[in-house]
């Protein structure tokens, strides 16, 4: 296994774990107590707050922002521009104008499951879950849990079919593009 590569114009803080031949391009931002698994993409201009655990073997395009509060489950695909919000009723000053601080917002927490792929320029709003193997359309804005295998489109995200772990859309508990029957947990297989 190879070393991480990290770009010369990357900024990667202290305390961050970075996998082996993950790699990390130019003008990205990792912040401190990230955790980044083995064989990751980690695309030009990506930031990833501080304490963001990413399993191995994903790709994040250029631009992506995960905030603090995210998780990142095994093989997930995320497209450019794609955002995951934080807080839960954002505001920038109290109702006397005075700034708000670190800790003075309201934290959520979402967590993006094993092989989910979520489309560029989606927007992932704090508090959810996504379910394995999940598929969000680009452009989408998901505002609610995500059910394992789903394929979710528009504003706001609704199901609009079940896919198959390769990504091809199904209606039965075999898969016509892979050839291979759906997984155990896959809902058209109950």
């Amino acid at each position: 296994m190879a070393e991480p590569f990290i770009h010369a114009g990357a900024t990667v803080e202290g305390d961050v774990t970075i996998g082996a031949d993950t790699k990390i391009w130019d003008l990205a931002h990792v912040r401190r107590g990230a955790i980044i698994g083995e064989r990751c993409n980690v695309g030009r201009g990506v930031f990833v707050d501080f304490e963001v655990p990413i399993g191995d073997d994903c790709k994040i395009q250029n631009y992506v922002c995960i905030f603090h509060g995210v998780s990142i489950g095994r093989g997930v695909f995320i497209g450019p521009h794609a955002v995951f919000t934080n807080d839960k009723l954002p505001r920038a000053t109290d109702r006397d104008f005075k700034p708000l601080g670190f800790g003075e917002w309201e934290l959520g927490e979402t967590s993006v499951g094993d092989g989910v792929a979520i489309g560029a320029n989606a927007t992932i709003v704090t508090g959810i879950t996504i379910g394995r193997w999940a598929m969000v359309g680009a452009g989408a804005v998901v505002t609610k849990n995500v059910e394992p295998y789903a394929l979710v489109l528009g504003t706001p995200a609704r199901r609009v079919a079940y896919v198959c772990p390769c990504g091809a859309k199904v209606d039965s508990g075999h898969c016509a593009r892979c050839k291979r029957d759906l997984p155990e947990d896959h809902p058209l297989r109950s």
